[in-house]
């Protein structure tokens, strides 16, 4: 049974932060296409803007990793 719970929280681990970076990244992303749309300079930034969510996910996958060994 332990093992289970360890597998279950592991899951939510990735889950949960990689469902919240896919609403991040969507708002991000259509507010940005219209910021490049009329001003083609920011796009470095939008490009920055859009990385910084996808941290959450790699740090769910380093708790997960941590809760399995």
């Amino acid at each position: 049974m332990e093992e289970v719970l360890k597998a279950f929280a592991a899951a939510l681990a990735i889950a949960i932060p990689a469902l919240a970076t896919g609403w991040a990244q969507s708002r991000i992303g259509s507010a940005g296409a219209g910021a490049i749309a009329e001003k083609p300079e920011v796009s470095g930034i939008v490009i920055i803007l859009v990385a910084i969510p996808e941290t959450m996910v790699i740090l769910g996958f380093v708790v997960a990793i941590l809760i399995l060994f």
